[in-house]
């Protein structure tokens, strides 16, 4: 009985919407939805997001439950990791069910209308991968990331041509990261510099390319280097243990000169976990360089052992802020230049490339998608690109999006964590500095992302004067105006109140 796809049409012949011990497939289907629910609430939302959000039921048939995924580290992970959970708890949701197996889709046969129901497989333990047979099949890419690159190679994800140091465009929101990659690269001699060295950001803001610009400079010098996403560390780690290699799988980690790891808030696991801890120690312990990226700093890496985030912490932490407009300006130029390159007729005049600057404010990638779609729109109408069309090609990428709804409680308990007070603090009579800054912060964020009026505001900041909130606020304002580590604090904390 398969449930993917069309929930109505049943696979034995003759059973009409019945599986083959009688079930009809809403059951079954209604079944596994409780079973997902399950997970998540039991779980939690991060690593049922991560885990589980993808996993689909294919079919059951002989109380053996086929389950699917889309990449073959899903696959490993779950079976490594989850495989006994899921099948208690579908178990518990759904009578006959005595196994499950777990495959890719896309890499399974297609089930056969009227075929007759599979052997029932005797409850037990999964055989154990054969070392040899899969990962000799595998491309390249894959097997270097099982633990299995041939002698000499490093096996890490490959590096794009592109993302290198002299392709980056370089502002005052990334200025800092960008000095302290390009001086990591370049240090060629003594102790590692900045280690390790973290950058945190959120998508599209150039972690990634720093990343990639370190390896190329790295590997341009003849030192030897790795760069990783987190999920190939985990593959690798996990199918070093299946095929029983994990002891080469770290031994070559810690031989590299840099290790490179992208993303690493997606690390999961306990064993996983505790070796990239050890490989941490061990590569900066010998002075070996570790670069690593995440899309928030070490110390809110709640799914990371404290031990871990401490050593991270302990580093170089850059954030690399938003892009001022500026900077978008110069990123998207940049593009537009490469794309002329190999399109020489391919014009933007200065009024739409401004426009476009100014309306996209996400991230970079947003900018460069802009450019194709423009290219797009020259390349296929043979029409120039004017205003009109550009509006019209990038609409989605600039979209109105309803804002989040921003409550003053939220504000008041985000300030107060951030300046080390407490929101009663911030709500009483104390006109200490170390509260009354905070304070003043809170009032005007409050102003700026509330509808609230200033006779509420000031009701909600302890019983305050309207007088009092429009004081702090135009005394933030000019701050703002003279102070640029103020402004770019209060602009973080905006970005963390929205987001």
């Amino acid at each position: 009985m398969r449930v993917d796809g069309s929930l109505a049409e049943g696979v034995g012949s003759g059973r009409g919407g019945n599986g083959d011990d009688g079930r009809s497939n809403g059951e079954v289907a209604a079944a596994w939805q409780r079973v997902k629910r399950r997970l998540r609430a039991e779980l939690g939302e991060d690593v049922f997001a991560s885990w589980f959000a993808r996993l689909e039921l294919q079919e059951v048939s002989g109380g053996v439950a086929r389950l699917t995924v889309p990449t073959r580290f899903l696959k490993s992970w779950i079976e490594s990791h989850y495989l006994d959970r899921v099948l208690a708890t579908f178990r518990s949701e759904a009578d006959g069910i005595e196994s499950l197996e777990v495959g890719v889709r896309g890499a399974m046969a297609p089930a056969r209308p009227g075929a007759a129901a599979l052997t029932k497989p005797v409850p037990g333990p999964r055989p154990a991968a054969s070392p040899a047979s899969p990962a000799a099949e595998l491309p390249e890419p894959e097997r270097a990331a099982r633990g299995n690159a041939p002698e000499g190679e490093l096996g890490g994800a490959p590096l794009d041509a592109r993302l290198t140091f002299e392709s980056f465009v370089v502002g005052r929101s990334n200025a800092l990261a960008h000095a302290a990659a390009e001086r990591v690269a370049r240090h060629d001699g003594g102790p590692a510099l900045y280690n390790p060295l973290y950058f945190h950001a959120g998508v599209g803001l150039g972690k990634t390319h720093l990343l990639h610009g370190i390896g190329h400079a790295v590997k341009n010098a003849g030192r030897r280097v790795i760069y990783l996403t987190a999920d190939r560390f985990m593959y690798g780690f996990v199918n070093a243990l299946k095929t029983q290699s994990a002891l080469a799988f770290k031994e070559k980690l810690r031989a590299i000169d840099v290790l490179i790891l992208d993303d690493v808030q997606f690390i999961q696991g306990r064993s996983i976990q505790a070796e990239f801890g050890h490989t941490l120690n061990a590569l900066i312990d010998a002075g070996r360089q570790v670069v690593v990226a995440a899309d928030r700093p070490p110390t809110e890496l709640e799914s990371l052992d404290e031990r871990v985030r401490s050593r991270l912490a302990g580093g170089l932490v850059v954030e690399i802020g938003t892009l001022d407009e500026a900077l978008r300006a110069s990123i998207l130029q940049s593009r537009l230049e490469a794309v002329r390159a190999s399109h020489p007729a391919f014009e933007v005049g200065p009024a739409v490339a401004e426009y476009v600057a100014k309306a996209i404010t996400a991230n970079g990638r947003d900018l460069e998608g802009a450019v194709n779609r423009l290219l797009a729109h020259a390349t296929l109408t043979g029409a120039p690109v004017t205003l009109d069309t550009a509006e019209t090609a990038i609409r989605d990428l600039v979209k109105n999006r309803e804002p989040k709804r921003v409550k003053i409680e939220d504000i008041q308990k985000l300030v107060a964590s951030r300046y080390n007070v407490s929101r009663s603090d911030i709500l009483s009579e104390r006109r200490t500095a170390a509260v009354v800054k905070p304070r003043q912060i809170a009032m005007y964020l409050s102003k700026v992302l509330t509808l609230r009026s200033l006779p509420e505001i000031g009701r909600r900041f302890g019983g305050r004067d309207h007088t009092t909130v429009l004081h702090a606020v135009r005394k933030i304002e000019k701050a703002i105006g003279e102070d640029t580590a103020l402004c770019d604090e209060v602009e973080l904390l905006k970005r963390m109140l929205q987001d």
